[in-house]
């Protein structure tokens, strides 16, 4: 087999036998790690520091993986101008929190006749979220319910934010760099 030390460096092929015993000497065991080649690879590791080193980047990966889930947020037809704007503000969070948001608008009785009113709530509420979101879905009648699914635009987001910035930067009566003042 091929033997390659704890540092990389490879041995060159030994026997199992000795191999072993080179493990040994260096209280350290003898993994193998590419069984399919020819002739087999095998290392000498610490196999108890390489699992626990192993799990803990699978736990950090794990723990950077971002959870998007989808939220849900229903209106309905006649909604007062306040209820709208504190719904729309909590879109707007759930949506710079990275998550999906479902709107949907339900419709009672004789109100389902008249989706135009569904449809422009949906277009207010994708309006006011231009800069944090782009529509995903289209509004859609289903059922009794209209239906619109909103995503995270981070491109968006992120030419938003540039585009603060640069107004910041420019705005009248803020200061000028140094560097653009000398001719």
């Amino acid at each position: 087999m091929r033997l390659v030390d704890p540092d990389g460096q490879q041995l060159g092929i030994k026997p199992l036998p000795e191999a072993l015993s080179i493990a040994r000497g260096l209280d350290m065991d003898l993994v193998e790690v590419a069984p399919m080649a020819n002739p087999p690879v095998c290392r000498i590791m610490d196999y108890g520091k390489f699992k626990f080193d192993e799990a803990q980047r699978a736990k950090e990966s794990r723990r950077k993986a971002v959870h998007v889930g989808i939220k849900e947020m229903k209106y309905r037809p006649k909604i007062g101008p306040g209820d709208f704007d504190t719904k729309t503000r909590q879109v707007a969070r759930f949506l710079d929190e990275g998550h999906k948001v479902k709107i949907t608008i339900m419709f009672r009785g004789r109100e389902v006749f008249h989706p135009e009113l569904g449809k422009r709530i949906l277009d207010r509420i994708a309006e006011q979220t231009d800069g944090a979101a782009k529509v995903e879905a289209e509004p859609r009648l289903d059922g009794r319910n209209m239906v619109m699914v909103l995503a995270p635009d981070k491109r968006a987001k992120q030419s938003a934010a540039a585009k603060q910035r640069h107004e910041d930067g420019s705005a009248p009566g803020a200061a000028a760099p140094a560097e653009e003042e000398q001719p």
